[in-house]
């Protein structure tokens, strides 16, 4: 990991969270979104053979390393070992928490996809016989149906306002992040903003980037909490 060991990284100072799959232009792509703003990099992508995707997992590490942002390997934490991720994610039919955790080591960044209450209180270990997933933050969402997730409903603002009040970890929001809607997701809890559509399909990254964190910036910085 090419963070300060055991400070995750310092996700609670972080609030704009990209999640790209692969592209032709993916360094530069990257590049640009982090010079707008962007303060984590996700790459997502479950089309791609190990190899092509180590290899390009380790392309988008050498840009965040080079700009001090940290990259996390979607889904994979035998490739983000392997590669030097600065850390990894898994969703709710992946690898456990705790088995990502056993295998990316103690000083990576492990994420976690939350989608319900039940979920959630899972990951907080709410059993007399449990305890609290090995985890750096959860997400939340999607708050609205995404393309990104096929079939899955939206979870609606109230789950993002009880993973906020119960999560012990950063909570991350998913599905819909962009200017016009920071500003409901805010009033809810949010705090942290993970984006795909609008900078993935923006024609200008830079620009579509510096528009979203300059609303984000603009509304937590506002907000009461």
């Amino acid at each position: 990991m090419t963070g300060p060991a055991g400070d995750r990284w310092r996700l609670a100072g972080r609030r704009l969270y990209l999640c790209t799959p692969d592209r032709s232009d993916l360094e530069h792509f990257v590049g640009r979104c982090i010079a707008g703003g962007v303060d984590v990099v996700q790459l997502r992508e479950k089309h791609l053979g190990d190899a092509d995707l180590a290899a390009r997992a380790a392309l988008v590490q050498r840009v965040c390393t080079s700009e001090g942002v940290p990259f996390v390997l979607n889904d994979r934490p035998d490739l983000a070992a392997d590669m030097g991720a600065d850390g990894v994610h898994v969703g709710q039919d992946d690898a456990s928490a705790a088995s990502a955790r056993a295998v990316v080591g103690p000083d990576a960044i492990v994420g976690l996809s939350t989608h319900a209450s039940a979920e959630l209180s899972a990951a907080l270990g709410d059993r007399p016989d449990a305890t609290p997933a090995p985890v750096d933050y959860v997400s939340a969402g999607p708050v609205v149906p995404t393309p990104t997730k096929p079939g899955r409903p939206g979870t609606g603002p109230a789950y993002l306002t009880e993973a906020v009040e119960r999560s012990p970890w950063p909570v991350w929001v998913t599905g819909g992040v962009d200017p016009d809607s920071v500003g409901g997701l805010v009033a809810a809890g949010a705090r942290h903003f993970v984006v795909v559509r609008w900078l993935v399909g923006a024609d200008d990254p830079f620009a579509a980037a510096w528009s979203l964190r300059s609303a984000i910036d603009r509304a937590v910085g506002g907000a009461v909490d």
